[in-house]
């Protein structure tokens, strides 16, 4: 049932986001001709008015067809004046942005609701301990961490010095070549407090190749909250900057290895999604699903065709030029983009086959 649930979820992601494209073309005058979940033959269709709704076979992606797209798209007499580039500027970005938007809506909402009405604090106890891990040996479920390293960090229930924890450990590198699995030529010292007692630990951190750096092997401790309106707002907004930001770092940055690495693509996405299901249950899954949207809008803003930014982008242009743009520059454009998309949906699926085949993707 966890897969059925996959194929669910996404397809739900698909139907918002042309959603979003189909109601503002509506809104907005502009003349609608299709909306098709999915692409390839046809499943099945119904016509209701002018446009024409359907789902076809191949379970990836879906479109609004919108009249006037093409110079060669022919309206009905009368209707010319409902083709998109008919439509001021405005009006064409408005319908273009209102699909990633409804994704980065929806993935708010997700985060708002699941930090409402079950958020958790992170506190500074050893949560969950990943098996066969340094940690597994050594460390136990509700130590209190105190310090590492011989540094003190109170209060590590905040994030600003739980990214220091973090980076204080990762520190810890491999002798030779940073390879999965390779364990740290120096030992972290970890002081906890256990049954009342303070201890210090030697623990030797692993090179975990799927985050770039060493890792100990668990998860921080974690205790219900009650959080407002107003905190789970700001905590939703927080973490959807920190999913933008990171989203940026990674594709400003695909020269590098390191970041190339960190590019997913369906099947990834799909296999970690499934093992989420399988491991956590239903809110893990609906905060992927909120991860998930959002990424869908952020990258449908990237400025190129054919992905939604493009189309904002040469809107912009022939809103800065004061007339339009050649439509043969933007078929150009459109070819140059459509290739970058291919290599991104390659590397994904080639870091995805890369994982699966290996170590997996290690969903903790």
């Amino acid at each position: 049932m966890s897969w059925l649930y996959v194929f669910l979820g996404f397809s739900a992601l698909i139907l918002l986001h042309e959603a979003g494209h189909f109601f503002a073309a509506k809104a907005t005058g502009m003349r609608v001709e299709r909306f098709f979940l999915f692409f390839g033959p046809t499943l099945f269709s119904i016509r209701r008015g002018e446009t024409e709704y359907g789902v076809k076979s191949i379970p990836l992606g879906g479109y609004v067809k919108i009249s006037g797209m093409h110079p060669e798209d022919k309206l009905p007499p009368g209707e010319e004046h409902r083709g998109y580039y008919e439509q001021p500027v405005w009006r064409r970005i408005v319908v273009i942005g209102a699909g990633p938007a409804v994704n980065i809506a929806l993935a708010f909402l997700v985060f708002f609701l699941v930090f409402l009405f079950s958020g958790e604090r992170t506190t500074q106890t050893v949560g969950q301990i990943v098996p066969r891990s340094p940690a597994a040996a050594v460390l136990q479920e509700g130590d209190a961490i105190v310090a590492v390293d011989g540094r003190r960090y109170p209060g590590l229930d905040t994030e600003a010095r739980l990214e220091k924890f973090i980076d204080r450990v990762s520190s810890h590198e491999c002798a030779g070549k940073q390879v999965n699995g390779c364990r740290a030529a120096t030992a972290a010292r970890i002081a906890v407090r256990r049954d009342g007692e303070l201890k210090t630990i030697a623990v030797r951190p692993e090179y975990e190749s799927s985050l770039g750096h060493t890792r100990i092997g668990f998860a921080y401790g974690s205790a219900p909250a009650e959080y407002g309106v107003g905190e789970s707002a700001d905590k939703s907004l927080n973490a959807m900057w920190q999913v933008t930001s990171g989203t940026a770092t990674v594709f400003a940055n695909l020269l590098s290895e390191k970041h190339r690495k960190e590019v997913s693509g369906v099947v990834g996405v799909s296999d970690v999604a499934h093992e989420t299901i399988e491991k956590f249950g239903a809110t893990q899954a609906l905060i992927l699903l909120a991860l998930v949207s959002l990424s869908l809008g952020l990258i449908n803003l990237f400025p190129f065709l054919p992905l939604d930014g493009g189309h904002i982008f040469w809107s912009l242009v022939e809103k800065v030029r004061g007339k339009p743009v050649p439509f043969t520059v933007m078929e150009r454009a459109g070819a140059v983009g459509f290739v970058l998309v291919i290599m991104l949906a390659v590397l994904g699926l080639s870091n995805d086959i890369g994982r699966i085949t290996g170590e997996g993707f290690n969903v903790r």
